[in-house]
């Protein structure tokens, strides 16, 4: 099996409309969010050249990252109205299947 990651970058605002009008995420805010894509492919699925994906392809990807979430407020961009509250795991780690982790370092 082999496997590439490539990260990608964007910021974008979004409003958690769902929680009470005093806390601070009910307000319009922003992040900067970082996306991992992994592709993977067995040894025979590989392209004639050898790779799993040329990375130039995933340049489509980068493309439609940047006209549709890049700069841009989420609960629009992601089809309008509040975006779904996040779930929580067993080990109390927040995740959601729809959105990238925010990371307020970068």
């Amino acid at each position: 099996m082999f496997t590439i990651t490539k990260e990608f970058h964007f910021s974008a605002s979004h409003v958690l409309d769902t929680l009470p009008g005093w806390h601070p995420c009910a307000r319009l805010h922003g992040h900067n969010y970082v996306v991992v894509l992994e592709l993977t492919a067995e040894d025979n699925a590989r392209t004639d050249t050898g790779f799993v994906r040329d990375y130039r392809e995933l340049d489509e990807f980068k493309k439609w990252m940047d006209d549709t979430l890049d700069h841009r407020h989420l609960n629009e961009s992601m089809g309008g109205g509040a975006l779904p509250p996040l779930r929580t795991s067993q080990n109390g780690s927040s995740t959601s299947g729809r959105r990238t982790s925010p990371n307020s370092a970068r």
